[in-house]
């Protein structure tokens, strides 16, 4: 093919070798194995955890599947296991305000002994007020008071009456009401009898009872005030029965919480409004069936002296840990729940509940940024209790305004967390970019590595790892050959083979896929045959549309060549990425050459299929057909570039080595053999730089060389600088080994023409001549020529535009 010699099968795929591993199977690593290669990133969390000032949460970012969860739940946990378990929160009634329910703040486990006393004080208070309001003390006591004002009022009536008689005027109780009328002996007067009467003693008598009938009146008028007076008196007997009945109940309570103060308090205020509401709770439904905690159909329910226990850590004995999977509004600030009473919503303090923010006090809250920032205003409800250091339980309706009822307003609970945020790196970046708090807020971030340097120490470290990977989802073990290639398969994921992947999730899939294989095969000890296997089934599952792309090449639709020759043009080399699965395949690239002033046309930038890179890369190449041989004459040459046979987006300067070669080839009219394919991007002065997918571009081509026939001249011209990256299939190194195929490795484009024509490229000697015959030479002979034609017609065209003139 040329001076430069295919790759050695060595270069094309750096082995693990097992002696590496210290151990003959998992099975006998027994110590947990910490993170490979994440040192960095870990040091950074135990800070983010360690430090306690304000502002200092932590945001671990880093590619998903890269055992970020895993690491931090751990350090996470060992931290919390050190520090005591935090108060209890309760919320109870005010009895100021209804609708703003206290906190208080109990320490922990004694929040959910406060609950069950309450509880218990509520059933024993119904049983008291009940026994105190039925004793015969208290019947006898109110039917005195009573009876008392009964007599009151009667004696006040009978000593009117007996004064009015002796005067001749008799009080009369009717069914109208009382009236006073003149007597004659002991029976009243008729109307015929009084008519009879003189007019001086009718007149006597009209005065007596008009007199009496006024002191009447005003006696009446007397009686609601006396009343008011025995009504005063019988609440203030029941009050004193209620004291009675609850004071023995809540001293027995006062005891238990002499050290809390704000307990002390609101068992104070309990005794009082039991004082004040005995009435009412005397005749009080049962508390299970009036659930809203207020005035409800003229009776109180004792709902009211229970308490909301928000948060428990009774049971802790250590700091919490959260991790919030939801972490909707309600879910991470709390929420006010309703039931239906009577045909309407009420809601009253024991329907308060916690989020993850209440239960996470006091200790960690672990959240997804991505789930975070997709949920309506629980970013915003998150930043406001960080920067607050309070939260507030509010609907999203009292947020925005939009309640139309009188909604509960929880007292605010004081906030003492640390959150950690876990999210991709364009996630952190973005935030810190456009939210101003953001850095205000989350002063720590912890970046986890994606690939780690593979050496033997954290080889080493690795197969440990791997170890303990199948210890946690409980796999067979895993022999030495089997770990060494699962990290051969973590370089080939790394795309490198000096470094090993950090994509911890995609390797612990294909173990948990070899340990199947080695069930199906009957084997207690998962062998390399079955990462084989399990890698195989994988490919096969996944390719689908890689099948059919090499179908359509097979059968002429999709035109590739890999024998034979062809002016301008070559074999390019395309990735599709699809997320879990890459692959490649062979593109043909072509390349046409005219006069003209010194333009490359783009052809997929023009139909706007072309990206942004790579039309870069088409102008870079430009730049360098235009220094090289240009410097002395204009570039009088008019030349266009396209991906046939390609109707999606095209990006990437991957192929810009490719469609240079293409346009040199159409210059010097070489010929370009057809059972290569290359890859490469290219600089401004010629030089190839390394791109990515290689071991995907390799293969892809290699399997269609391999169902047309391996013919020993087939092979990938890659850049010196992607050797390292090789971690190719048993299958293509073995081609290779055997000379059925090739890997070339270029650092420069006259390498890869050489390559390609088979012709010198042409090295310029001291006076910077090029030999003739070389594809420099005939480039340059054919510019210039393009440049003297172009000339030559410009001048003709002056001369025809004069004679016109004249």
């Amino acid at each position: 093919m040329s001076d430069i010699l295919p790759l050695d099968a060595q270069a094309l795929l750096r082995r693990c070798d097992a002696s590496l591993l210290d151990f003959e199977t998992t099975a006998e690593l027994t110590e947990a194995a910490d993170i490979v290669g994440q040192a960095r990133a870990l040091d950074a969390v135990r800070f983010g955890i360690d430090i306690k000032q304000p502002g200092f949460n932590l945001f671990v970012l880093g590619d998903p599947g890269s055992g970020r969860h895993a690491a931090v739940h751990r350090l996470i946990e060992e931290k919390a296991a050190s520090e005591p378990a935090p108060s209890d929160w309760c919320y109870v009634y005010n009895f100021a305000d209804a609708n703003k329910p206290r906190l208080l703040r109990l320490p922990p486990g004694r929040g959910g002994r406060f609950r069950q006393d309450m509880q218990q004080f509520v059933t024993e208070l119904g049983k008291a007020i009940g026994a105190a309001f039925e004793s015969e003390e208290y019947r006898v006591r109110i039917e005195a008071i009573q009876e008392e004002f009964k007599q009151r009022e009667e004696g006040a009536l009978r000593a009117l009456g007996q004064e009015s008689g002796e005067k001749g005027i008799a009080l009369l109780r009717t069914p109208r009401g009382f009236v006073f009328a003149p007597v004659k002996g002991e029976e009243t007067m008729g109307p015929e009898e009084f008519e009879k009467l003189s007019d001086e003693e009718k007149a006597r008598i009209g005065k007596l009872i008009e007199e009496y009938g006024e002191r009447l009146h005003r006696l009446m008028h007397q009686f609601p005030q006396w009343r008011r007076e025995m009504q005063q008196r019988i609440k203030a007997a029941s009050r004193e029965t209620m004291g009675l009945a609850v004071e023995h109940l809540i001293e027995e309570l006062k005891e238990r919480y002499t050290d809390l103060l704000n307990v002390l308090e609101f068992l104070d205020q309990v005794v009082q409004d039991v004082i004040e509401s005995g009435e009412d709770l005397r005749e009080q439904p049962k508390a299970e069936g009036d659930m809203s905690g207020v005035v409800v159909s003229g009776s109180i329910s004792l709902v009211r002296y229970q308490v909301n226990l928000l948060v428990d850590n009774g049971a802790a004995k250590a700091a919490p840990v959260v991790f919030e999977d939801n972490p909707v509004y309600p879910n991470l600030v709390g929420r006010v729940d309703s039931i239906a009473h009577m045909g309407t919503l009420v809601t009253n303090f024991t329907l308060v509940k916690p989020g993850a923010l209440q239960r996470a006090s006091g200790g960690y809250l672990v959240l997804d940024a991505a789930k975070v920032l997709t949920q309506p205003y629980a970013w915003e409800g998150l930043k406001r209790a960080l920067r607050s250091a309070q939260v507030r339980i509010e609907s999203l309706g009292q947020v925005f305004g939009f309640a139309s009822t009188l909604p509960l307003e929880p007292e605010a609970m004081p906030l003492e967390v640390k959150v950690v945020l876990v999210g991709e790196r364009i996630l952190y970046y973005l935030l810190k970019e456009y939210d101003p708090e953001f850095e205000e807020l989350f002063k720590v971030g912890a970046d986890f590595e994606s690939e780690l340097a593979r050496d033997e120490p954290n080889t080493r470290s690795y197969g440990r790892f791997l170890g303990m990977l199948a210890r946690q989802a409980r796999l067979r073990p895993f022999d030495r050959q089997a770990v060494a290639r699962m990290i051969e398969h973590s370089a080939r994921l790394a795309g490198d083979s000096e470094k090993l992947s950090a994509s911890t999730r995609r390797l612990a899939d294909l173990m948990q896929e070899a340990d199947h294989h080695a069930g199906k095969a009957g084997r207690k000890v998962v062998a390399r045959e079955d990462i084989e296997a399990a890698l195989a089934a994988q490919r096969h599952r996944a390719g689908r549309l890689n099948e059919a792309l090499q179908e359509q090449i097979l059968r002429d639709t999709l035109l590739i060549a890999v024998e034979g020759a062809h002016v301008g043009q070559v074999n390019g080399l395309a990735v599709i990425d699809l997320g879990d699965v890459m692959f490649a395949h062979p593109v043909r690239i072509t390349a046409t050459a005219r006069i003209g002033e010194g333009d490359v046309v783009d052809i997929e930038r023009e139909s706007e299929l072309g990206g942004a890179i790579h039309s870069k890369g088409v102008m870079i190449l430009s730049s360098f057909l235009a220094s090289r041989f240009a410097r002395s004459l204009p570039l009088s040459l008019s030349a266009s570039l396209v991906f046939e046979q390609s109707y999606g987006p095209v990006e990437g300067d991957s192929a810009s080595l490719a469609e240079l070669c293409a346009l040199l080839s159409a210059l010097s009219a070489v010929p370009i053999r057809q059972s290569l394919a290359i890859t490469g991007s290219v600089n401004q002065y010629g030089r190839v730089q390394p791109i990515g997918g290689v071991n995907e571009k390799i293969e892809g081509f290699f399997d269609i060389c391999k169902a047309r026939g391996l013919s020993g001249e087939q092979g990938v011209i890659i850049p010196q600088s992607n050797v390292k990256h090789l971690m190719l299939k048993e299958e293509v190194v073995a081609a290779c080994a055997e000379g059925r195929f090739r890997v070339v490795a270029v650092e420069d484009v006259d390498q890869a023409i050489a390559l390609l024509t088979g012709v010198p490229a042409g090295e310029p000697d001291a006076e910077g001549l090029v030999p003739e015959g070389s594809i420099n030479y005939l480039v340059a002979a054919q510019l210039a020529e393009m440049s003297a034609l172009r000339q030559a017609f410009a001048a003709t065209g002056r001369k025809q535009g004069g004679k016109k003139k004249q």
